[in-house]
């Protein structure tokens, strides 16, 4: 396995809720695009399901498709991705998903994790193969 850190930035959010249990629970949908720099490279984008609780925590569950470059090999795949913000930070954890991987990046497998204080910015680190 390799080690794979960088950065990524937030490029556009737009959410929305779908339920509101009462004021301050609610489930939301966020069509979310990044811009990753560092060992994995290229453009992301997100579709996150959120539940909010009443002291504005979160847990997070989603699908995250990355095309770009890792380790040199150009392609896209997608990983799923879950985690929770405590109200001033967000953290993940990524799985690549078996099988969605396209060119250089057909045969990628790993996991990784990322933090993200609030704000566009986040940290990511991820161990991977790409064979």
């Amino acid at each position: 396995m390799t080690t794979a850190k960088g950065e990524f930035e937030l490029t556009g959010w737009d959410e929305n809720p779908y339920l509101e249990v009462d004021e301050k629970r609610k489930l939301t949908r966020a069509s979310v695009t990044q811009e990753f720099r560092g060992d994995v490279a290229g453009a992301g984008s997100v579709e996150w399901l959120m539940s909010y609780q009443p002291d504005g925590t979160a847990r997070f569950v989603g699908l995250q498709r990355i095309e770009g470059t890792v380790g040199g090999e150009q392609g896209s795949v997608v990983l799923e991705t879950v985690g929770d913000f405590d109200g001033t930070e967000a953290k993940g954890t990524w799985t690549v998903i078996a099988g969605s991987g396209t060119g250089g990046l057909a045969e990628l497998r790993g996991t990784g994790s990322f933090t993200a204080p609030h704000g566009p910015k986040a940290a990511y680190e991820f161990e991977y193969s790409l064979r």
